[in-house]
């Protein structure tokens, strides 16, 4: 008997920007489930594969990102020495930890490093730089670790895992890749990790080409797309004014730097939140920016002990309010390059509770923010040292 004619799912989405046509080989029973689309403010791509399991511009349950989490890292083929793997900023930085943390799981014995990139600089280190070329903020940074074991460790690997939400032409992958090769020479063998991918098949089969070196991937949703601008708003003003020598309060402690382990999730904290909540009030868990996994970690407590959670970041990528977005926010960056940043489908008043966690030093920007939202200011300087600020 033959085997049922595969049919691809094709959808044809009419966009404010321009007319999106998505062609689905793989995932099509679950692709609602895990993407919307949306409309860019921006002339160099008008479209957004929206996520609906990333933590970023949808609100979703702890539960949910995880076990995306362990889908990807089980798709990383098996592989001898030390593993690098890299998060793509700012949109994907909590799903290539959570991938990295959800990998070491399986394999504790396993050397690896996990990094993500950053438009941020910390400290005075050396800067990788490589170009995502479609984004509103397109330059890109990965500090090489400082710390000798780490630095070792990277230039020791021979596997890559890059981890992003969305594949859709591979080219900020090949440049990363490049850019990591220049590092280390000895890498062997690329990975990529993404929620979708829709680069098709042909491009697909022909990253080996591409890269250079051996090529696999692992994505939720496959398939291809093809985009027709149409008449684009005006532009957002910058999304990335980067000054070499201005403090941004960035962080080294959750991934810049380089670590080797899970971080640690605030279990204590939960605990305290808990019993100040009603079991039956709705609570947002909100990271800012850069900042997201420890977000996810503490939302992912407190659903452990029985609250209705649901996690999302602030982000700098201009969207406009139509399809998969359906309310947005903007205010001042908290980061403090001078910038807009945004908030979506989320409205002030929506959530009983909203707990706003964030890396820099509290500022004036978080004190709005904040005020909005009727929220609470969570500083974590460290994963085990987080200060509840008071909101004035």
């Amino acid at each position: 008997m033959n085997a049922p004619m595969h049919i691809p799912l094709q959808r044809r989405i009419a966009l404010p920007t321009g007319d999106l046509t998505v062609t689905i080989e793989h995932g099509a029973d679950e692709v609602d489930a895990l993407l919307g689309f949306a409309a860019r403010n921006n002339a160099r791509r008008g479209f957004l594969f929206l996520s609906k399991v990333l933590g970023k511009h949808w609100p979703c349950t702890p539960s949910s990102m995880l076990a995306v989490h362990e889908r990807l890292a089980a798709g990383v083929p098996a592989s001898e020495g030390p593993v690098v793997f890299i998060a793509m900023a700012e949109t994907a930085i909590g799903l290539g930890q959570g991938v990295f943390e959800a990998w070491l799981r399986v394999h504790p014995h396993q050397e690896a490093l996990f990094l993500h990139t950053t438009r941020y600089r910390v400290g005075d280190g050396e800067l990788i730089e490589f170009e995502e070329a479609h984004s509103h903020a397109p330059r890109q940074f990965l500090h090489a670790p400082v710390e000798p074991s780490l630095r070792s460790l990277l230039l020791a690997a021979r596997t890559l895992v890059l981890v992003d939400d969305e594949a859709s032409t591979g080219n900020t992958f090949v440049n990363l890749a490049n850019a990591c090769r220049r590092l280390n020479p000895g890498i062997e063998r690329v990975h990529l990790a993404t929620i979708v991918n829709f680069m098709g098949s042909a491009a697909t089969e022909g990253l080996d080409e591409r890269f250079g070196l051996p090529v696999t991937s692992g994505a939720l949703v496959e398939g291809e797309f093809s985009f027709t601008p149409g008449a684009l708003p005006p532009e957002a003003g910058a999304a990335q004014r980067y000054d070499h020598e201005a403090e941004r309060g960035a962080s080294p402690a959750f991934g810049r730097l380089g670590l080797t382990r899970a971080l640690n999730a605030p279990k204590v904290l939960a605990t305290r939140l808990k019993h100040e909540f009603a079991r039956t009030d709705r609570v947002l868990v909100l990271g800012t920016g850069e900042f997201m996994h420890p977000a996810l970690l503490l939302a992912a407590s407190l659903q452990s002990l029985g609250m209705a959670v649901s996690v999302q970041s602030t982000t700098r990528s201009p969207i406009l309010t139509w399809g998969a977005v359906s309310h947005a926010l903007d205010f001042e960056d908290n980061y403090g390059e001078g910038i807009a940043n945004y908030l979506y489908n989320v409205a002030p008043g929506q959530y009983d509770h909203v707990l706003l966690c964030h890396e820099t030093a509290p500022n004036a920007a978080l004190q709005t923010l904040a005020k909005t939202l009727n929220a609470r200011l969570f500083h974590f300087q460290s994963e085990d040292h987080v200060e509840e600020v008071p909101v004035r």
